[in-house]
């Protein structure tokens, strides 16, 4: 289970980094669409095409994926070292590299942590994980373009009503349901889990956040995926780095099986910020990237604004 966990987390941190790749194809991508003049033949053959194109990607992601966490497998003891090291000692700015140079300077900086097999051993894992990402970057821009494109004929279907008839705890224990979404003009829910960097290094800036919107008729939402399932661990893990932040708004926890749930386990990067109207609904394209960056806060803010105009 130890090896499952830290293989799952090796993957979201990956993702963070290479999501970043990403996200301006993302916004270049809102709001495409369909032209009216295409026929109904050629909209059904592209649909399929670009079904077809986009699961085929998916496909040569995941074996990529598998083959690093092959990896990980493998040298378990090696990695097992490397990411503690990682948890507690890695700054902000490694975080930016590519997920190769992440995995190197992490190593290198803590070189005296590891028997000489072991370095050489990460080391040589090291430079095949950094020609993998090399194919990882290329179908991951590939990936999102495509996805992009999908999901503005299909926004309206996939992204209405996730949080619907919603029901969970807050970290506390206390029962919290869709009555939390209805009471505001908008909820900001921001994904997160503990071992993300930048999702660590905003949560002061969404604690802010959160004091504005309260103003403003909104409010500010966590949701740690390691809490799921009421996971004890996870949420007091969480909950002490919430405090250590001074993050006082209120996180959730669910059952990963719910359609939340679900729509939480999709999630590609993190931090993930979406916006969710009174009946539940998210609205418009989910957010990508910390708020702790004022360029990212800036264009979340004309989200909000967007949403609260329309109230």
């Amino acid at each position: 289970m130890k090896n499952k966990t830290l293989r799952t987390n090796a993957m979201k941190l990956k993702k963070v980094i290479a999501a970043s790749l990403a996200i301006s194809v993302l916004f270049a991508f809102t709001g495409c669409g369909n032209s009216s003049s295409t026929t109904n033949t050629k909209q059904e053959s592209s649909s399929t095409t670009e079904t077809g194109s986009t699961d085929e990607l998916n496909k040569k992601l995941d074996d990529l994926y598998q083959q690093e966490n092959q990896l990980f497998a493998d040298h378990k003891d090696a990695w097992d070292k490397v990411f503690g090291l990682m948890n507690k000692n890695t700054d902000g700015d490694a975080m930016n590299e590519n997920y190769a140079d992440f995995l190197a300077s992490t190593v290198e900086s803590n070189k005296d942590s590891f028997s000489e097999e072991e370095y050489e051993t990460l080391s040589k894992d090291i430079e095949t994980i950094r020609g993998i990402e090399e194919e990882i970057a290329k179908l991951e821009k590939e990936s999102a373009a495509s996805e992009s494109s999908d999901n503005a004929s299909s926004k309206s279907d996939e992204s209405t009503g996730v949080f619907k008839g919603f029901k969970g705890k807050d970290l506390d224990g206390n029962d919290v349901d869709d009555s939390l979404f209805a009471k505001n003009k908008v909820t900001v829910v921001n994904f997160w889990f503990s071992g993300c960097k930048p999702c660590v290094g905003e949560l002061s800036k969404l604690n802010e956040l959160n004091e504005k919107l309260k103003e403003m008729g909104g409010e500010v939402v966590g949701i740690n995926t390691d809490t799921l399932d009421n996971n004890e661990a996870g949420i007091k893990e969480a909950k002490e780095i919430l405090k250590a932040q001074g993050a006082s708004y209120k996180n959730l926890t669910f059952d990963s099986n719910s359609t939340v749930g679900k729509y939480a386990g999709n999630i590609m990067a993190f931090p993930t910020t979406v916006l969710v109207d009174k009946d539940g609904n998210i609205v418009g394209e989910p957010f990508m990237g910390g708020i702790d960056d004022q360029s990212n806060y800036d264009q979340l803010m004309k989200q909000i604004q967007s949403v609260l105009d329309q109230n």
